[in-house]
């Protein structure tokens, strides 16, 4: 899975697209992988931009929640923009909303989490 990344307002923002169900968990836990290793202090936060993701299963929610436990652990910043309406809805329903920061735009996020 490729993951392309920006910065922008100092967010270090993640491109992720596609479905993350049982059969891409794995690819994009690999493919997260070293951008949790520098969610550090001093290092920019990072943001995943799910503009692009159609589908998110338990098995995608699994690796989220690992990727935000290690970056709390870290104490590094990770959150999540631009949910389309059927993974926000997932969210919603899981209360993952709650486990992880979530924003409605990159703009809002950027605003918020950016220098």
């Amino acid at each position: 899975m490729h993951l392309p990344t920006r910065e922008q307002s100092g967010v270090l923002i993640v491109s992720v697209s596609g479905r993350i169900d049982h059969i891409a968990s794995e690819e994009f836990t690999k493919a997260l992988d070293p951008l949790l290793a520098s969610c550090v202090p001093g290092k920019p936060p990072l943001l995943l931009d799910f503009s692009g993701v159609d589908y998110i299963s338990s098995a995608g929610l699994r690796v989220l929640m690992i990727a935000s436990r290690r970056a709390k652990g870290q104490r590094g910043v990770f959150a999540i923009a631009a949910l389309q309406p059927l993974v926000q809805e997932v969210f919603a329903i899981s209360r993952f909303n709650l486990i992880m920061p979530c924003y409605v735009s990159l703009d809002a996020a950027c605003k918020v989490l950016g220098a």
